[in-house]
């Protein structure tokens, strides 16, 4: 494990790998990347060959973070990302993987730099857009029910909530995120939205898009209509678990089409 500092936050993270391109993952909100593991959503986990940054976001899993909203608003968890990439691998052209709150992060970032990114791979896209302003809500109730009656009875309001069908079997987890700082990192996600939809048109960068069926919290319309505006993307559903563990094979091959080694930036 290693720790780099950013403007109010030291992030954990790890690579692996000796050579090959150099790929980031970035997981969703309340999570980490341990929890992502045992979710059965560390797809990136599965790549031979490269060379594999792994981290927790500001105030996620190992990472620190202070109670500022901001903070955890994606651009400046993109901003987070920018520094991290740059330190671990320099100029190099990097592949980007992010779920949900990753899927915010890169294309903020994205935007901000789209010579840093070979490919972009969006997994389980969250809410945006029209959709957005219900989900911070959402967001707003949850972090004010933490602070009057702690984690557990958040949990226990979501416990019956149907789930998604590709998501059955999997274990039940808690928020990888210190109970004091919960609240802040909700009202983080509810003060954040995906890029304009005309901003994302001028993403020239190949993009793949894993998405699932039968969930409000990751609905098939922010992955479609992401197809629809970026330039250069390919979109596949899952149906059940089988089909998410076919997301390493198309991830795999997502990557190994588009490879830069070394440093290939503009200076």
């Amino acid at each position: 494990m290693s720790s780099f500092a950013v403007p109010g936050a030291t992030l954990d993270f790890d690579v692996t790998g000796a050579d090959g391109p150099a790929v980031v993952a970035l997981h969703g909100l309340t999570s980490s990347r341990h929890r992502e593991a045992v979710l059965g959503l560390d797809v990136a986990g599965g790549l031979e060959g490269v060379r594999l940054l792994r981290y927790d976001a500001r105030g996620h899993g190992r990472s620190t973070g202070r109670d500022r909203i901001g903070d955890y608003c994606w651009p400046q968890l993109a901003e987070d990302l920018h520094l991290l990439v740059e330190h671990v691998f320099g100029g190099e052209v990097v592949h980007g993987i992010g779920a949900s709150m990753g899927t915010g992060t890169l294309l903020h970032a994205a935007l901000g730099d789209p010579a840093r990114f070979a490919t972009l791979t969006l997994m389980i896209p969250p809410t945006g857009w029209r959709t957005r302003a219900s989900k911070a809500s959402e967001y707003e109730w949850a972090a004010r029910l933490v602070e009057s009656s702690g984690v557990a009875a958040w949990m226990a309001a979501g416990a019956g909530a149907p789930q998604p069908p590709a998501t059955r079997g999997r274990p039940d987890t808690l928020p990888d995120v210190p109970p004091s700082l919960l609240p802040t990192v909700l009202r983080g996600a509810a003060s954040s939205d995906l890029p304009s939809r005309s901003s994302l048109t001028t993403l020239d960068v190949p993009t793949l898009v894993l998405a699932w069926t039968a969930d409000p919290a990751h609905p098939l319309e922010t992955a479609d209509e992401l197809g629809a505006v970026l330039p250069h993307c390919r979109s596949v559903v899952a149906e059940d678990p089988d089909d998410v563990r076919g997301w390493a094979s198309e991830l795999a091959d997502h990557v190994g089409a588009v490879a830069p080694t070394g440093p290939s930036r503009p200076l």
